[in-house]
């Protein structure tokens, strides 16, 4: 991804056709060898997961069953018991598949009967791995037939799962299940790790991936849309110099607060601080200002009018006026907001007033559900959930999860905003379709207030001049490592939100 470096390309489906297409026509490397060598790093990887005992190798009649096949041949020549299982006759086979099959050898493959309690039961016996083979890159949809009682079959063995590029049941372009899914304790992938890897579901499927080089070498023209973020990012943070003021380090305001959601804009400040932004302020309802300046030693405070805690419209004069008048570099609008007529009004009329870079969060999203058109041009960074993009997108938060790629890349696409999809796999989605994958961090951080946490990084990062892409990217990366640093101080159960704010500056360096 030569316009983000810090970016670990992710290959899509149809990208690694090209790329294996070009290989073979253009740099000469015969379709074959690529199938062998994908084959013996399988067969590697098999052998260090189970060093004894049976090994069940179930193959489909695509190339990804022909790289299960050499698998099995190889493992055969080195002294192991395999077995191996065809979902289809061997008759279906064809090209390099039929090729390696004829290699094979003996004892001959058996087909997969249409008993898949049986299969299943033919797999458990003995065995102490299943080399999942049945479909590949290529594959999009629910299984069907055999292959869906195959996959049927390896679910319900209970046998420790090696999944060749893919595990079965997997959209590698997205994540996706469709259907039945193999779920593997480990995925040896061929050349180039798969979006579908890192995304969920999908990647509760996968394990732990390895990455092997089968030999395609460098210089394909392909160029990836997603990416996995990578630590070099944090290089792009602009740092404080002997020359720097409060000022000059980055000025933001956060906006939001209401009766009982005080601790929300108190976390997303206390993070743009510990973030790096030298000039934090904080825009409350005037009711509950006390509060916010008892708690907040480091940060500015701006009572705003409101009606019973709540923000107003009446309250956006007083705000844009703050920050005309040098107190925001950018804005965080959201955390703690509350959902009532005043809190959304006050929302919807800020957005309007303002020309500051604006990180949407929590209530902020909310403000606008179902009309994520109305933020282009508005908003700069959006970071919800999945309930939040549901309602942003007018979806149930289960269909978010399904398919998060493709919700994140939907809302991106129409709110002309990158889209921030929190998890464990947080994506980071530009209107321009370009995706990035936080490579995922730690459980701890499932623990609330943690989103307020990263909303504050967010909007550091974009005082600080970074473009929203890119604070968006650095952010999430910052925030999984303080994650993690926090969870090493107090156990992943231990943790609260205000632990991961403590531990920004420690990773950050």
């Amino acid at each position: 991804m030569s316009a983000h470096n810090w970016l670990e390309p992710l290959f899509a489906a149809s990208q690694m056709r090209a790329i294996d297409s070009w290989a073979t026509d253009v740099a000469g490397v015969p379709s074959l060898a690529l199938m062998e060598a994908a084959g013996e790093g399988l067969a590697g990887m098999a052998a260090a997961m189970a060093p004894e005992g049976r090994i069940v190798v179930v193959a489909g009649k695509g190339n990804n069953g022909g790289d299960g096949l050499v698998a099995a041949r190889l493992l055969r020549a080195g002294g192991r018991e395999v077995d191996v299982l065809l979902a289809g006759g061997s008759d279906s086979f064809s090209g390099d598949a039929a090729a390696v099959l004829a290699r094979l050898g003996e004892p001959a493959p058996l087909e997969l009967g249409d008993s898949a309690a049986g299969a299943a039961a033919g797999i458990a016996a003995d065995a102490t791995l299943v080399i999942d083979a049945l479909l590949g890159t290529g594959a999009t949809g629910a299984p069907r037939g055999r292959v869906a009682e195959a996959i049927e079959a390896v679910r319900a063995s209970g046998v420790a799962v090696l999944a060749a590029d893919v595990p079965s049941g997997v959209d590698a372009s997205s994540g996706e299940t469709a259907g039945v899914a193999v779920v593997a304790n480990a995925t040896a992938t061929f050349h180039a790790a798969k979006p579908g890897l890192w995304i969920e579901p999908g990647r509760g499927c996968a394990g732990r991936v390895s990455v092997l080089d089968i030999g395609i070498p460098d210089g394909a023209p392909v160029e990836a849309e997603i990416g996995l973020i990578g630590d070099q990012v944090l290089e792009l943070i602009p740092r404080r110099g002997v020359h720097s003021t409060k000022f000059t380090s980055g000025r933001v305001l956060v906006a939001g607060g209401s009766p009982g959601l005080t601790g929300a804009p108190s976390l997303a400040a206390l993070a743009a601080a510990r973030a790096g932004a030298g000039y934090v302020t904080v825009c409350v309802p005037a009711s509950l200002s006390l509060i916010f300046e008892t708690r907040l030693l480091e940060a500015m405070t701006i009572a705003l009018p409101d009606e019973h805690g709540e923000h107003t419209p009446a309250g956006v004069a007083a705000l844009a006026a703050a920050a005309a008048g040098g107190h925001g570099g950018a804005l965080v609008l959201g955390p703690g907001l509350g959902r009532g007529d005043s809190a959304v009004a006050f929302a919807r009329a800020l957005l309007g007033a303002l020309s500051l870079p604006v990180v949407l969060d929590a209530d902020g999203l909310n403000a606008f559900a179902g009309e994520p058109e109305s933020l282009r041009g508005r908003a700069a960074v959006l970071t919800p959930h999945e309930g939040e993009l549901g309602r942003l997108l007018g979806v149930g938060a289960p269909d978010v999860a399904a398919a998060r790629l493709r919700h994140a890349r939907d809302a991106a696409a129409r709110s002309g905003a990158v889209v921030v999809l929190k998890g464990d796999d947080t994506l980071v989605a530009a209107p321009d379709a370009t995706v990035a994958v936080s490579r995922g961090a730690t459980p701890a951080l499932a623990t609330a207030g943690t989103g307020d946490v990263l909303a504050g990084v967010v909007g550091a990062l974009l005082a600080k001049g970074l473009d929203p892409f890119t604070a968006a990217c650095a952010a999430v990366r910052l925030h999984a490592l303080a994650g993690v640093h926090a969870a090493v101080r107090h156990g992943g159960e231990g943790v609260v939100a205000s632990d991961v704010v403590e531990s920004l500056a420690a990773v950050r360096g």
